[in-house]
């Protein structure tokens, strides 16, 4: 007789959620838990059990599904179920060539726009990040930092719809932690280019912003590219179909 089945780290992380929840609550809670790195990609949603975890049907669970479907945070396939999205090695460097498309034109209109204000929250987001390197070896905080860092130089271009192009190409990404997955001297590589950005930011340097921020996702890219594929992280290539 086999032993007991463990829980599943979602389900884990809903237990403890007081039953009868506001359904429009269900979106923000499971892509919290997604974009946090608590669940891997291809992790399996069960639907009947998220629904218990809320204390509501599986009808509003399914709808909730729907619309991180369409995030790109949740797959769904026939008879498979739904699962937290995985992408190909492809699909992943592709969606990082649109986050630098995208940072790349926020960051020269942020920079004509900066006000004093929007100087010390990157001056404070940078010293927050240099603290994550400090004290974390496993790159949760770096990610979450970095984050954060690269929001603080782009949010002053008050270009909202930009922005929300940005933020989902950005989550698309997130959940596949990879910088869990890089070495510490990749990270602090990386981290020498923060320094440079913020600098160029201060002196309303576009140019010298472009230039450092372009060094950095080529850097990053790289990282990525070099990554074993055995580790997991992504989705595994679907061969081309034969033509006829």
């Amino acid at each position: 007789m086999s032993g007991p089945r463990r829980r599943s780290a979602l389900l884990a992380r809903l237990a403890d959620r007081e039953a009868g929840s506001v359904r429009s609550a269900i979106v923000d809670e499971l892509r919290t838990i997604i974009l946090y790195g608590e669940v891997p990609p291809g992790s399996a949603i069960p639907v009947d059990a998220v629904a218990a975890a809320f204390g509501v049907s599986r009808i509003p669970v399914r709808e909730a599904l729907m619309t991180l479907i369409g995030e790109g945070l949740v797959d769904h396939r026939t008879n498979g179920g739904y699962r937290v999205a995985m992408m190909t090695a492809r699909e992943f460097g592709e969606i990082y060539l649109v986050r630098e498309a995208l940072e790349s034109a926020a960051l020269r209109v942020a920079v004509a726009g900066a006000t004093g204000e929007d100087d010390r929250l990157a001056r404070s987001a940078l010293r927050a990040l240099d603290a994550a390197i400090e004290a974390d070896d496993s790159g949760a905080a770096y990610h979450r930092e970095s984050r954060r860092f690269h929001l603080a130089l782009i949010v002053p271009c008050r270009m909202r719809r930009l922005l929300h192009m940005l933020e989902s190409a950005w989550n698309m990404t997130e959940p596949l932690r990879p910088m869990s997955h890089l070495t510490a001297g990749d990270r602090e590589l990386l981290h020498s280019d923060h320094a440079g950005m913020l600098a160029a930011f201060l002196r309303r340097d576009a140019e010298a912003l472009a230039h450092v921020c372009a060094r950095h996702h080529h850097r990053l890219q790289g990282f990525i590219a070099a990554l074993p594929r055995h580790i997991g992280l992504f989705a595994e290539e679907t061969p081309p179909r034969p033509q006829t």
